[in-house]
């Protein structure tokens, strides 16, 4: 049972912020290829979910909203990111700077096709937990041989 919910747990913080996922499964000794696919599919649940009702959770939150402005300066600096790197960089820089909903949630209002985004997050999500996960790995790894010695 422990073990399940420390899978869960990398599955669940890798939706939220895709490093937290391998940092935890590395300290709790879980398998690399485990936490490489969990961390892929964390952040993937997160992609498909705004994906396919990001616009309905943006009018969800819009309606809390006491003033309707176009342009904010968050609205802006998320237009400037898009014309700067378009949709394979957002994509790739996601799971290291703009978080999976945030990144999500970017590349789905700003008009991406579905198909385009599923494509380019899922190699982005499987670049970006191999690599993670190996960095943490040997990190960990390094660090445990010199304090040895």
């Amino acid at each position: 049972m422990a073990t399940a919910l420390k899978y869960f747990t990398v599955y669940f913080l890798s939706g939220l912020k895709f490093v937290f996922g391998p940092t935890f499964g590395v300290a709790n000794d879980l398998p690399v290829p485990a936490i490489i696919v969990l961390t892929a599919l964390g952040m993937m649940t997160t992609i498909y979910l705004f994906t396919f009702f990001g616009n309905e959770i943006h009018r969800f939150f819009q309606r809390f909203r006491k003033t309707k402005r176009v342009f904010t300066k968050k609205s802006r600096r998320f237009v400037k990111i898009w014309r700067t790197f378009g949709l394979k960089g957002i994509c790739l820089l996601t799971p290291l700077v703009l978080t999976p909903p945030g990144g999500g949630l970017l590349v789905n209002l700003l008009g991406s096709r579905k198909r385009l985004i599923l494509k380019w997050m899922w190699i982005s999500a499987i670049l970006w937990s191999t690599v993670i996960t190996l960095i943490v790995k040997y990190a960990f790894w390094l660090i445990e041989d010199f304090v040895a010695f």
